[in-house]
């Protein structure tokens, strides 16, 4: 059985632009950044949240295009944050912790520390990491963001053991 692909990669058009070959697509947030607004109600951050617990299990990954890119990168967020956080951590203390994870400086494809150099092209210039860089940090906070509401939909005293189940998963073998 295959994984489950991006359904962006079809929606290539004026509101998609690539750095390297990482998609820049529209996201629906509350962020500031350079990602355009998202006009439908279903973004690649749904996307990647939905497709999270079903690819986890996956070792190999054929990438299809610029937003499969994108959508591993969110993944290997994913599996980030739910290793930050325990069966005990409250939804405060979870919202403190994922806020920081997501403002921690972190590596972009072309950097040395980036484990995904193999499968990513660096930008073209240092105005496309920019963009690269700043559109990560907000795509980071929106999906932190909206993890821990799916986390603690259920109870704010702990998260879903049914996502934490999947702190321990490693998605193509490969962590951020």
């Amino acid at each position: 059985m295959p994984a489950y692909h991006s359904t962006f990669l079809a929606e290539q058009d004026q509101d998609t632009r690539e750095v390297g070959n990482m998609a820049i697509l529209p996201l629906k947030t509350q962020f500031k950044g350079p990602a355009y607004p998202c006009m439908s109600d279903y973004d690649i951050i749904d996307e990647i949240i939905d497709l999270f617990r079903a690819n986890s299990f996956f070792k190999n990954f054929e990438i299809k295009g610029p937003a499969d890119r994108l959508l591993i990168y969110g993944i290997l967020f994913i599996s980030q944050c739910l290793n930050t956080i325990n069966m005990r951590t409250t939804h405060s203390e979870a919202i403190k912790s994922l806020t920081n994870l997501s403002l921690d400086d972190f590596s972009i494809p072309g950097d040395i520390r980036f484990p995904l150099n193999s499968m990513y092209l660096p930008p073209g210039d240092k105005n496309d990491a920019l963009l690269l860089r700043q559109y990560l940090a907000q795509f980071r906070q929106e999906l932190s963001s909206r993890l821990i509401g799916r986390l603690y939909a259920d109870s704010t005293d702990k998260p879903s053991k049914f996502w934490m189940a999947f702190a321990k998963k490693k998605f193509m073998n490969k962590s951020l």
